[in-house]
């Protein structure tokens, strides 16, 4: 049997057989163990196996150069923010490393819709070289969260607003007005400047390090809520809205104290009155920013909180007032000297210079020369302030909110009124007071007592019980068993139409009402009717609290909330109010100023109305509630003349006519219509198109229709027409988007 051969062999005897020599059988060798040595000293051992490691306790340990190399590779590496496609800075301190190449925006300037208050100057290729690259100015644009919520004219005040603090507007002046209309989003704007200027500028660092509101007293949480609803918690501002003394210092001298990039509380909002009583430890420290909300409250520069906040180390000042024109030009000179100290001069040379020949050529009697010569000194007065000054009317809102149709509603004096009220004029003569048209002090109480008369008796009743001047005998004209524990509406005019207008709108609208008085004894007769009609109603006058007033008016805005009436007190909560939760507001008697009724009438037609607003301004027929409304035309014409720049406003009044306070005209339907010359109206009823020839465009300028009850379009108004009104003028605020004639 033929043994096989392994194929080291076979290759062996090949071999041998090419070179021809002699086989031999091969000779056996014992068997190696792995690892053994042969007999010429090799070791043998598998190249498919591994030799075996010895066992022992002993950790294993890497070689110290192999792991300096693989923590030098880990460092070696920039830090990366773990975000995909992340482009931003890492920060003013990014992990002790030093920005390298151009200093960059906070914000992407050429995003789609980015705000860019500043951009840098270009630069040639040759200028880029050799700037140097820590000191390149860089673009400030506005965060992109309030951007994207911003409308068109809100962006433009906000960039005019940036312009002005910054000194780019009037070089070596950082102050100007915000007067936009109510409803137009100021706060807002100012908000938006607030943020910008606290997180950044040209230099790449904040512009400013703390910032300051002082608003009325009923803003302040408003204010608080503002900042939070538009920057979502990304700063805590300090609001001071009551405590101790010793707690509001500690609070005031914490705020001023601060300093730094990252200020803890960087904005603080405070109440005119707090601020005036603690100006002490604000006036310490310096604040880049100081913004006063309804600031029209500063146009008397003698008044101590005009001097306190004058005296802040502050030079950035915005003041916000959607009235800056109320009475005369001396005011509208205090506020501008406020924001812009030496613009206009000194007090007395604004005098001589721009108030004396304005009001000299916009009186009714002025001749030619005098209004040739008021005319070109309101143009400069106009071209000076237009620099820190910026208005837009409500108009601009006709686009975002519903119709808003405002109304005067003339209403006749019941019998018992219109004999109280000549009784009253007999006795009291209030006339001879009056001396050149200007009311004195001794002639206050009898204008307050005959408006007070025409909201309704029961507001004098005390003082015909006491017989004082002017009522003697006036008791013997109440009706018999007369109590003023009962309201009676029948016996005041303007009551009687509130009551329709009340009735009317509950029993055909789920719509809600806003009645508003400069008395709080007239919000007593209101509470008394809404008692007696069973209408839920809330109350906001001076004697509630700040927090409770916040409350009130969030519930009564909740479209669930089953409150039908919001009575409000103008002096106590006229302004910055939001009450978008009514759409009717009824304003049952006038104020001199026509600001605050201004202020007043624009709770309801604000952002966030989704209804049909309806504007009633209640006057009783030929009485000085019709001459209050007069004068207020006048000034509204004045303040159109010099903050709109209207060059057509009527001449409507002599200041002579306002000797003529103290009559009652009974056989008129309205003294104001009749006081105008109204010739867009025949026989008391408007024609349209105007007769031929007429002027229409002059007369009765803010108000589209004159009407009596043929030409009355308000169904509620209808309803009341037979009990009390005599005439009406209404303005729609669509009539040209409308198409109305």
């Amino acid at each position: 049997m033929r043994r096989s051969l392994a194929p080291s062999q076979l290759a062996k005897r090949k071999a041998g057989d090419e070179e021809e020599e002699d086989w031999h059988p091969p000779t056996t060798q014992k068997r190696q163990k792995p690892g053994s040595e042969t007999e010429s000293g090799e070791c043998y051992r598998s190249p498919f196996r591994k030799p075996l490691a010895q066992l022992t306790n002993r950790p294993y340990c890497l070689d110290s150069s192999q792991h300096e190399a693989f923590i030098r590779s880990i460092l070696s590496k920039p830090f990366k923010v773990p975000i995909p496609n992340y482009k931003g800075p890492l920060g003013l301190r990014a992990l002790g490393i030093k920005r390298i190449g151009l200093r960059s925006p906070l914000h992407d300037p050429f995003e789609e819709g980015a705000l860019v208050l500043y951009e840098p100057p270009p630069l040639s290729a040759h200028d880029q070289l050799k700037i140097d690259k820590d000191k390149a100015p860089v673009h400030v644009v506005v965060d992109p969260v309030l951007s994207r919520v911003l409308r068109p004219h809100q962006r433009e005040g906000v960039k005019f607003l940036w312009d002005c603090v910054t000194s780019r507007r009037i070089p070596g002046s950082h102050g100007c007005i915000m007067a936009d209309e109510m409803g137009l989003g100021k706060t807002l704007q100012c908000i938006t400047l607030m943020w910008t200027l606290l997180r950044q500028s040209p230099d790449c660092k904040p512009e400013i390090e703390k910032a300051m509101v002082v608003s009325p007293s009923s803003l302040v949480r408003n204010w608080y809520n503002e900042v939070e609803k538009w920057l979502g918690g990304r700063i805590q501002p300090l609001a001071i809205d009551g405590g101790s003394k010793e707690e509001i210092d500690r609070k005031l001298v914490s705020f001023m104290n601060q300093r730094g990039l990252r200020v803890p509380s960087p904005i603080l909002i405070i109440s005119y009155e707090t601020f005036r009583l603690h100006a002490e430890a604000l006036q310490k420290g310096s604040v880049g920013l100081v913004i006063c909300d309804e600031g029209h409250r500063l146009k008397n520069s003698e008044n101590q909180t005009y001097q306190a906040l004058n005296s802040l180390n502050t030079p950035r000042r915005v003041l916000i007032s959607g009235t800056p024109i109320q009475n005369d030009l001396l005011e509208y000179f205090s506020l501008v000297h406020f924001v812009n100290s030496g613009i206009l001069g000194t007090a007395q040379e604004f005098k001589r210079h721009f108030e004396i020949p304005i009001l000299k050529g916009r009186d009714a009697d002025a001749s030619e020369a005098e209004r040739h010569k008021g005319e070109e000194r309101l143009k400069e007065l106009i071209s000076i302030v237009n620099r820190c000054l910026i208005r837009r009317t409500s108009d601009i809102l006709s686009k975002y909110l519903p119709v808003k149709i405002e109304q005067v509603v003339c209403c006749r004096l019941t019998p018992l009124q219109a004999e109280l009220y000549k009784n009253f004029l007999k006795q009291a003569k209030p006339v001879e007071e009056l001396k050149e048209g200007k009311i004195s002090v001794s002639s206050l109480s009898s204008i307050t007592s005959l408006k007070k008369l025409c909201n309704h008796p029961a507001l004098i009743y005390d003082k015909c019980v006491e017989e004082e001047e002017g009522f003697t005998g006036a008791l013997d004209l109440f009706p018999a068993g007369y109590s003023t524990k009962a309201v009676e509406p029948q016996l005041s005019g303007k009551m009687l139409v509130l009551d329709y207008i009340l009735a009317v709108t509950k029993s055909t609208s789920n719509d809600k009402v806003v009645l508003v008085s400069n008395y709080t004894q007239t919000l007593d007769l209101f509470e008394k009717l809404c008692r007696n009609r069973r209408y839920l109603y809330v109350r906001l006058d001076g004697t509630m609290s700040i927090k409770k007033r916040a409350k009130i008016v969030e519930r009564f805005n909740s479209p669930s909330s089953p409150e039908f009436i919001f009575m409000l007190s103008s002096k106590a909560g006229g302004c910055g109010l939001n009450l978008i939760g009514a759409n009717r507001l009824v304003m049952f008697d006038p104020d001199w100023n026509p600001a605050n009724d201004e202020q007043a009438m624009a709770r309801v037609w604000r952002d966030g109305q989704k209804k049909t607003c309806y504007i009633y301004r209640l006057l009783s027929t030929g009485t000085i509630e019709e001459k209050i409304f007069q004068r207020q035309t006048h000034k509204k014409a004045l303040s159109s003349c010099v903050v709109d720049e209207e060059q057509d406003v009527e001449r409507h009044f002599s200041l002579g006519e306002l000797k003529e306070l103290f009559t009652l005209n009974e056989a008129t339907t309205s003294d104001t219509h009749d006081k105008i010359k109204c010739r867009r109206c025949v026989n008391g009823h408007q024609v349209r198109p105007p007769p031929e020839g007429s002027d229409c465009t002059s007369d009765l300028s803010q108000w589209n229709h004159c009407a009596d009850k043929r030409g009355l379009q308000d169904s509620v108004l209808k309803a009341a027409w037979d009990a009390a009104i005599t005439f009406t003028f209404h303005h729609h605020s669509h009539e040209e988007q409308r198409g109305i004639p």
